[in-house]
């Protein structure tokens, strides 16, 4: 699993920061909060936050890789230690090593938030949520076999022919569009 927490800009030049997880296994994306004002504290309740909601899911986690910044604590780091996680921050200068967290910012910023022009904080929310959704029920993998996160269990899809109906989903007033075929 990995943490991270990255910015973004609004229209009106107030940056706000977006502190989500990854888990490496599945891909799938947890947006954990949003602030303008990032600190210990708030790092640390959006960790227990986020522990609470995965339940009993939370003992399968075995390592936390996470950013060097100052706002990453002791206490946030305890959160996870306490239920047997080692957390791993990464190297000076090596974004590699959390490159899967580093690839969904991309994702993300390229196909979501550079975009549109965010105007506050709840926008901000509803774009990166809503982009996270998608993310994690729609958009296919490579390495999961070009599945989502959200449906590793389901069967591959068959092949569309000529005479399959298509139908698309506009996803953020049209600019993201899902498709799926018709029964």
């Amino acid at each position: 699993m990995a943490t991270y927490l990255f910015h973004i800009d609004t229209v009106f030049l107030r940056r706000r920061f977006v502190l989500f997880f990854i888990e490496h296994g599945t891909r799938r994306v947890h947006i954990a909060g949003i602030t303008r004002h990032p600190t210990g504290p708030w790092l640390t309740q959006q960790a227990r936050n986020y522990l609470m909601d995965l339940g009993d899911h939370a003992q399968s986690i075995r390592f936390l890789i996470r950013d060097r910044g100052t706002y990453f604590t002791d206490s946030f780091d305890a959160v996870f230690q306490a239920i047997g996680v080692q957390v791993l921050p990464t190297l000076p200068q090596v974004p590699r090593m959390n490159s899967i967290a580093e690839r969904w910012i991309g994702s993300c910023r390229h196909e979501a938030t550079d975009r549109t022009l965010i105007t506050g904080q709840r926008h901000l929310h509803l774009v990166v949520n809503e982009y996270a959704q998608h993310y994690n029920q729609h958009r296919p993998h490579r390495s999961l076999g070009q599945r989502p996160p959200g449906r590793l269990t389901t069967p591959e899809p068959c092949l569309a022919s000529d005479k399959t109906a298509i139908s698309r989903r506009n996803r953020l007033g049209g600019l993201i569009h899902e498709y799926k075929q018709v029964a």
